[in-house]
C-alpha cells in the first residue's frame, strides 16, 4: 500500500490546446491536437511529430480531415520515416493506416491490439469497438527497445495496463517521456477489464516511477512537470480506492452499483460508466489478491467479504 507521505492527487485541467496548430515542445518535437475533444479524450487526442530533417508521426490520431491537414502542415516537405502508436484504441489509431498507405511509411507499435486476459463466458467487452482490432505492425517494438527517427533518439517502454500494448516512449537524452494514456495529468486513466488490467496498471506506474524520466507528456492534456511524483500520486489514489472497496464490501455493498453510490455519490452521469469499468478492474485485482471474494452468474457480479 501507499506510504502516507505520497503526495496528494490533483489535477491540472488548465491546458490550451490550440486545436489544429503545430506547438512546439523542445527541439525536435511539436504536438498537434485532434478535434475529438470529450468526456473520454479531454481536448482531443494529441499527436506528436518528432525529429529534424525528417520526422516520425506518434498517434495519428482520428481520421478527422481538419486534422490530418494540420499534421501535413506541420511535416511540411520532409520525410515521413514511420508512424508509431503508444496503442491501439482508435483515437490514437483510427487514422495509422490510411497514413501508411498514403505516404509508404511503416507502422510501428507494439503488436496487435489484444486482451489483457481471456474473456470470462458471457463477458462482454466494453470497449471492443474503441479498439484497432485490424491494425498491424510493419515493425514491434519491445520494452526497452531503442531507435532513432529524424536524429531523436528513442526508447519504448512497456506500460501495459490501459490495454494489452501500449508503450510510453522516452526521448534520449533528455528525461522526458511521452507517456501516450498511462499517465495523464487532466484525470486518472480507464482501465477496464478484459481489455485493461489493473494488476498489469499498478505494475507499469511503479516501473515509470523508477526510470530516469522527469518530465511527462501525455496523450491528452498539458505536460506534467515532476512526472515521478505525479504517478506516485496515481499509485495512492488506485491503493485508496483499493481500500475503499474493501471496506465497502465488509460493510455490506454487493454490487458495482452499491460501490459506484458508495464511492461516487456525486459523479457526473457521462462518467459513471468509466468508473464502473474501473471498480470492476479494481474488483478482479482485489479477488485475485483474496481481499475481497466473489460470485458470479451469467449476467450477475455479487461481491463478498473475504
Amino acid at each position: 500500500m501507499a506510504e502516507s507521505s505520497s503526495p496528494a492527487l490533483a489535477y491540472d485541467t488548465a491546458f490550451d490546446p490550440q486545436t489544429g496548430t503545430a506547438v512546439s515542445i523542445r527541439g525536435g518535437l511539436q504536438r498537434i491536437t485532434a478535434p475529438n475533444g470529450g468526456p473520454y479524450t479531454f481536448t482531443g487526442t494529441n499527436s506528436f511529430i518528432v525529429g529534424h530533417d525528417s520526422v516520425g508521426l506518434i498517434d495519428p490520431g482520428p481520421t478527422a480531415a481538419s486534422h490530418r491537414e494540420a499534421l501535413l502542415a506541420a511535416i511540411g516537405g520532409r520525410k515521413l520515416e514511420a508512424i508509431f502508436l503508444t496503442h491501439t484504441h482508435k483515437d490514437h489509431s483510427a487514422s495509422a493506416a490510411a497514413w501508411r498507405k498514403a505516404t509508404g511509411a511503416p507502422l510501428w507499435f507494439a503488436g496487435p491490439h489484444r486482451l489483457s486476459r481471456p474473456p470470462r463466458l458471457l463477458e462482454i467487452n466494453a470497449l471492443a469497438r474503441e479498439c484497432d482490432w485490424g491494425l498491424s505492425p510493419d515493425r514491434m517494438f519491445f520494452d526497452g527497445e531503442s531507435f532513432e527517427v529524424g536524429g531523436v533518439g528513442l526508447t519504448a517502454v512497456g506500460t501495459p495496463g490501459h490495454c494489452a500494448n501500449h508503450l510510453c516512449f522516452g526521448i534520449t537524452g533528455t528525461g522526458w517521456m511521452l507517456s501516450g494514456d498511462h499517465v495523464m495529468g487532466w484525470n486518472s486513466t480507464l482501465v477496464a477489464v478484459p481489455d485493461g488490467s489493473m494488476a498489469d496498471y499498478l505494475a507499469s506506474l511503479r516501473k515509470v516511477i523508477e526510470l530516469p524520466y522527469s518530465r511527462y507528456i501525455p496523450s491528452h492534456g498539458g505536460e506534467i512537470a515532476d512526472g515521478p511524483m505525479y504517478a506516485r500520486a496515481l499509485l495512492a489514489h488506485r491503493e485508496l480506492r483499493n481500500r475503499q472497496i474493501i471496506e465497502a464490501v465488509n460493510s455490506g455493498a454487493q454490487s458495482v452499483g452499491a460501490l459506484l453510490e458508495r464511492i461516487y455519490p456525486t459523479l457526473k452521469p457521462a462518467l459513471r460508466i468509466a468508473a464502473g469499468l474501473t471498480l470492476r478492474a479494481h474488483i478482479e485485482y482485489l479477488e485475485a489478491s483474496g481481499a475481497i471474494g466473489t460470485r458470479r452468474g451469467p449476467f450477475r457480479l455479487r461481491l463478498l467479504p473475504a
